[in-house]
C-alpha cells in the first residue's frame, strides 16, 4: 500500500473534508441494481437508515423519454436520492436531468459501468469507457442544464483495455467536463464471455487501483464499490477514499443499514428493531395495495430482515408462498412477522 498511497491520516483528512463539502450522503450509498432497487425497496431501506444515499435502478433515457410509465417515480421518504441514467446521447441525457431535478431528485448518476449485452446494444453502460469523449459531452450537457450533482458510475477498465493510463484518459475527460463526482467498481468488466452476475464475481478486485485514483485526483470525489461486505471493511475504505458502496450485501442482509448512521455518520439516534422496520412498512403497504400493488412486488426485498435470527426461515417460506397470492393484504406480513420470535430489545 505504501507505494500508491504513503499517508494514511491525510487521505483521511481528504476524505472528511468531502464529507464536510457536501458528499456526506454519498460517504454510504446503496448500489443501483437492475429489478433490485426499485421504488419500493427503496422505500424499504430508508426506514433503516436516515443518511444512506440511494440509488435508482439505471433508467434509459428512452425510456423516460418515450416509454409509457412514470420511470421517475418515488416516495419523498426515499430523499437523499439519485437517479442512474442509461444513454450515450447529449441531448437526451440533458433532457432526462432537467425532468428528474424537476420532479426532486437530489443527484444525476451516467451509468458507465453495466456490461450486459442489452446494454452494451443501446450503447450505454460499460462499452462508453472506449469513448471517453462521449461520456464527457454527455456530463457536460447535463453540467449545463442542471444546478445538482452530475456523478458518473464506472469500472477501472473493459476487457484488455485495463491499463491505468485508460482509465485516466477516461477521468481526465470528465473532470474537464465537470463531473462532481466518481463512483468506481473497483473491477475490470469483459463485454464478452461473461454474464453480468460473472462480471460481478470473476474478475479480480483492485482497490489499490481507486485509492491511487484518489491519490492522483485528489479535488475529485471518489467513491469505491465492489466486493464490500461489512461496515468495518467500509471504514477501513474511508480512509483512502471519500465514499463506499455496497450492493449485494445490502439487499441479502438489509439490516445492515440500521448501524450505517451510527457507524460511518455519527448519528447515534436509536435504530428500529427489525420487527419495528416491518410494522413502519405495514402503511406503506396498505398504500401501495390500495393504488392497486401486488404485495409480492413489496415483500420480495424485505425476505433479508431477519437473516440469522429464530423464525427466519417461517418469515422468508410464508411469505414466499402467501405474498403472491389473489387478495394478500398486510395480514400476511404480520403473520409472517409472528413466525420469528421478538426479543424486547433487538438492535443487534
Amino acid at each position: 500500500m505504501t507505494e500508491i498511497v504513503r499517508d494514511s491520516n491525510s487521505r483521511k483528512n481528504q476524505s472528511e473534508a468531502a464529507m464536510a463539502g457536501g458528499f456526506s450522503s454519498g460517504r454510504f450509498s446503496v448500489a443501483p441494481m437492475l429489478d433490485w432497487t426499485d421504488r419500493h425497496c427503496r422505500y424499504f431501506h430508508r426506514l433503516m437508515s436516515r443518511h444512506a444515499q440511494l440509488y435508482t435502478e439505471m433508467v434509459t433515457t428512452g425510456a423516460i423519454l418515450h416509454g409509457k410509465g412514470d420511470y421517475l417515480a418515488f416516495s419523498p421518504e426515499e430523499h437523499p436520492l439519485v437517479l442512474q441514467l442509461g444513454g450515450s446521447d447529449p441531448a437526451a441525457l440533458a433532457r432526462c436531468a432537467v425532468l428528474a431535478e424537476q420532479r426532486g431528485y437530489d443527484e444525476i448518476n451516467l451509468n458507465v459501468g453495466c456490461p450486459s449485452d442489452r446494454v452494451q446494444n443501446g450503447l450505454f453502460g460499460a462499452c462508453l469507457m472506449a469513448e471517453p469523449q462521449r461520456v464527457a459531452a454527455g456530463v457536460a450537457a447535463m453540467k449545463a442544464e442542471v444546478a445538482i450533482p452530475v456523478t458518473v458510475k464506472t469500472r477501472i477498465g473493459i476487457d484488455d483495455q485495463d491499463s491505468y493510463d485508460f482509465l485516466r484518459t477516461l477521468v481526465d475527460a470528465l473532470v474537464e467536463a465537470g463531473v462532481d463526482a466518481l463512483i468506481v467498481h473497483a473491477r475490470k468488466a469483459w463485454l464478452k464471455g461473461l454474464s453480468p452476475r460473472e462480471n460481478r464475481e470473476i474478475p479480480p478486485l483492485d482497490y489499490d487501483r481507486v485509492y491511487r485514483l484518489k491519490q492522483d485526483y485528489p479535488g475529485l470525489t471518489i467513491a469505491i464499490n465492489g466486493g464490500i461486505k461489512t461496515l468495518a471493511e467500509a471504514r477501513s475504505h474511508l480512509q483512502w477514499v471519500d465514499g463506499v458502496m455496497l450492493g449485494r450485501e445490502v439487499y441479502q442482509n438489509p439490516y445492515l443499514l440500521a448501524q450505517v448512521d451510527a457507524e460511518l455518520f455519527g448519528d447515534l439516534r436509536s435504530a428500529p428493531s427489525r420487527h419495528q422496520v416491518i410494522r413502519e412498512l405495514l402503511p406503506y403497504i396498505e398504500r401501495e395495495l390500495a393504488a392497486g400493488t401486488y404485495l409480492g412486488n413489496i415483500t420480495r426485498h424485505t425476505l433479508g430482515i431477519f437473516q440469522g435470527l429464530p423464525g427466519a426461515r417461517a418469515w422468508r417460506r410464508h411469505l414466499s408462498e402467501n405474498a403472491h397470492k389473489r387478495g394478500a393484504g398486510v395480514e400476511v406480513v404480520e403473520a409472517a412477522m409472528a413466525r420469528v420470535p421478538e426479543p424486547e430489545l433487538d438492535y443487534s
